[in-house]
């Protein structure tokens, strides 16, 4: 895995304490908050591609669309739904 990389920054006063109080709503640390917002837009910016989560036992198929094309939030949804259903 690679190691992230570190840097300063500097964050307008009012800016932080938003991010703060958004990170303790969502039970993330501040760097944890800021670094999901910035890959989050990133990726809706088409400039990080979309990670598709492997599940286990599940095989990596190179024709099953990627989770950032059209139509694939009907896979992610049946797929989502397939894991809460009880096993018979």
């Amino acid at each position: 895995m690679a190691e992230n990389k570190r840097f300063l920054l500097r964050l307008d006063p009012r800016l932080f304490d938003a991010i703060r109080r958004w990170a303790s709503d969502d039970l993330r640390s501040i760097n944890g908050q800021i670094e999901y917002l910035l890959t989050e837009q990133a990726r809706r910016a088409g400039r990080l591609p979309h990670r598709r989560v492997e599940r286990p036992g599940e095989e990596s198929d190179p024709t099953s669309p990627d989770p950032g094309d059209e139509g694939s939030l009907e896979a992610e949804v049946e797929a989502l739904s397939n894991l809460t259903r009880p096993v018979s």
